[in-house]
């Protein structure tokens, strides 16, 4: 009976869970660059160049990547194979618009199957300065949705999009 009882408890507690829980996300985070906004922007486009920025690589530095298409253009896809911190996925570069913003959309296969979309905008700040913001957003699908509960996924990579974008300061700046 109190076997019984706890079950009950702990499904009504799950169901419970499916109802508060966030259905999506989205994770921003942006930063000042000492350089003109279109060549920031023609940097950025180019999918490979996150080689030298990006924070996952730096987890993964002997990730397997093989491409499709053309880099820095619409349908490209960038595919890779990684340690644990990276697994695998693909991101496809979805649309351009020059000078202000690139929208990818990132296919996780491994550790778990998920689909999010990126954007990185681009602003002309006037005196060769730039703001670059990028921005994460999706679905939590059930039953991850109930671990965001308890999981702080803005907190955990925003501070790898803090750590990529100072690498892509520091990266434009010393060009």
């Amino acid at each position: 009976m109190i076997f019984f009882v706890l079950s009950l408890l702990i499904v009504a507690v799950f169901v419970l869970l499916t109802f508060i829980a966030p259905k999506d996300y989205i994770i921003s985070r942006s930063i000042d660059i000492d350089r003109p906004y279109s060549a920031v922007f023609d940097y950025l486009k180019f999918t490979k160049n996150q080689d030298h920025w990006s924070p996952w690589k730096k987890k993964d530095p002997n990730m397997k990547q093989t491409y499709f298409g053309t880099d820095g253009e619409v349908g490209f896809i960038a595919k890779w194979q990684g340690n644990s911190d990276v697994g695998i996925g693909e991101q496809e570069i979805k649309s351009l618009v020059k000078n202000e913003r690139i929208e990818t959309t990132f296919r996780f296969f491994k550790p778990w199957k998920s689909i999010s979309e990126s954007v990185i905008t681009v602003e002309d700040f006037g005196r060769m300065q730039t703001k670059v913001t990028w921005t994460f957003y999706g679905k939590n699908e059930f039953p991850s949705n109930v671990f965001m509960v308890f999981y702080n996924l803005d907190k955990a990579v925003g501070k790898d999009f803090e750590e990529g974008l100072s690498q892509l300061k520091a990266l434009l700046e010393k060009a």
